[in-house]
């Protein structure tokens, strides 16, 4: 039988660490009956995509226990398409007829949809792309890629496809279909907008795996440990995790023979993951940058960060999601120790980029139900004023690393940072916080929560 076809947009190193690595486990099974190919959308990673390719499209997967025991496996379910700029590979595999699965991974800033699901059309990715998909011709976003491949199905009777949204981005599913959606119907294709309502469906989704950006000692380890000449290993930690809705319009791969919960709805364990684990991810490094650590695993170690965390996802985040399927109190101090992890020395840096695109999905959510409820918001003031504290360093020059961040507007960020009131002028930005922006009980418990952002700021101010 010819195997069925994923086919991957976005060929970073999240993505080869874990749905690669659950098709691998697929594979190793004795289950070969689907294939994935995985190639970028915009160009960027072209030494690791020439090292794939000159390594048959293997690699090496590292993963790190809790107690730094590493474990090496190789990864070869995966074949990497190269990129080009006109996309013709990809869109050809994705609209072959043997492919039921078109996923993606692009960051969240990589969706430009404010806090309705409105897609940002007036933003320059999505304008050129909307002229190029009306020319005919594929883009450099998720969108612009998407509708080319769509179209080209279309055409061909290719039969339906599954669009399977694998970023961090609450009913990831849902929010990516309508973006989708409304850029088609903005390039007037209506055919190809009724098609797309009728044979795609688009499964919400939550994934867990802390994947930090590939070390320079990498290579080093798994040569010695494998023998192997690896130029484009990934690292992760050995924890992972990935819960679908079942909802698929065209097959799937059996993944739950191989750990992946599929349920009729992610939300309750999506809702923990993104309001606990991401919000607190980005709390740790705000604060460790501030407190002057570089690695992630240095604030999970420090009593004064890991107090700040705690008390948010006590005392904020875990009454909103109750009741829950999970066992909210043992789960929070899974994430806690999961990031103290020192093996997988992951940057604050990288946890800190595209905080202004994070902030709307992993933390406005607890801070608007708990505005709504009447009750207290000491724990996310205290998160928003980390931020204040982190943009202040960005705005002064004072980082010493390169800001990432797709969703900021860098002249909006520093009339922010250099207002006569910055707590007001942060509180006030309705693009992170939505309906509660400017609210006086948020602008009044973010300004109360300054001085323990102030305090990390001095070394000695706080007991570690």
């Amino acid at each position: 039988m010819t195997p069925h076809q994923i086919v991957h947009l976005g060929m970073g190193a999240f993505h080869r660490a874990h749905q690669a690595a659950y098709l691998q486990a697929l594979h190793d099974s004795g289950d070969g009956s689907w294939r994935l190919f995985s190639g970028d959308i915009r160009p960027g990673q072209a030494a690791i995509e020439a090292a794939l390719l000159a390594q048959g499209s293997c690699y090496t997967l590292e993963t790190v226990a809790p107690d730094a025991t590493r474990r090496y496996q190789r990864i070869d379910a995966m074949a990497v398409v190269p990129h080009a700029p006109d996309l013709a590979a990809l869109i050809a595999l994705g609209a072959a007829p043997a492919t039921r699965i078109v996923s993606f991974t692009v960051t969240e800033a990589g969706y430009y949809l404010d806090s309705e699901n409105r897609l940002d059309a007036a933003h320059p990715d999505i304008a050129a792309d909307l002229s190029a998909a009306r020319a005919g011709e594929a883009g450099a976003t998720i969108y612009g890629a998407l509708t080319a491949i769509l179209r080209q199905r279309m055409r061909q009777h290719s039969g339906k496809l599954t669009l399977l949204c694998c970023d961090n981005l609450r009913h990831n599913g849902a929010r990516s279909r309508a973006g989708l959606l409304q850029f088609i119907a903005l390039t007037g294709d209506l055919a190809l907008y009724d098609w797309v309502q009728h044979h795609t469906s688009s499964p919400n989704a939550m994934v867990d795996r802390i994947t930090p950006r590939p070390q320079a000692g990498a290579p080093a380890r798994v040569l010695a440990a494998t023998g192997w000449h690896d130029r484009a290993p990934v690292m992760c930690e050995q924890f992972a995790q990935w819960i679908v809705e079942d909802a698929f319009c065209n097959g799937r791969p059996a993944w739950e023979q191989v750990g992946v919960q599929m349920v009729d709805a992610v939300a309750p364990y999506e809702e923990a993951k993104i309001r606990i684990l991401n919000a607190s991810h980005s709390c740790f490094a705000w604060a460790g940058l501030l407190r002057g650590y570089a690695f992630i695993h240095e604030g999970a170690r420090d009593a004064a960060i890991v107090r700040i965390a705690r008390q948010y996802i006590v005392e904020d985040v875990t009454p909103c999601l109750q009741p829950s399927p999970l066992d909210l109190a043992h789960y929070g101090d899974t994430v806690l120790a999961r990031f103290a992890n020192a093996a997988l020395g992951d940057s604050n840096a990288r946890v800190a980029s595209d905080s202004f695109a994070k902030i709307p999905g992993f933390i406005a959510p607890t801070i608007a139900q708990r505005l709504a409820q009447g009750a207290s918001i000491d724990g996310g003031a205290a998160l928003v004023a980390l931020f204040l504290g982190f943009l202040k360093r960005w705005n002064a020059g004072l980082l010493d690393f390169a800001y990432q961040d797709q969703a900021m507007e860098p002249a909006h960020t520093r009339a922010i940072c250099d207002a006569i009131d910055p707590v007001a002028a942060l509180c006030a930005d309705s693009a992170l916080w939505g309906g509660f922006a400017g609210d006086s009980r948020f602008v009044a418990a973010v300004r109360m929560a300054l001085p323990i952002a102030a305090a990390l700021s001095t070394r000695d101010a706080m007991p570690a």
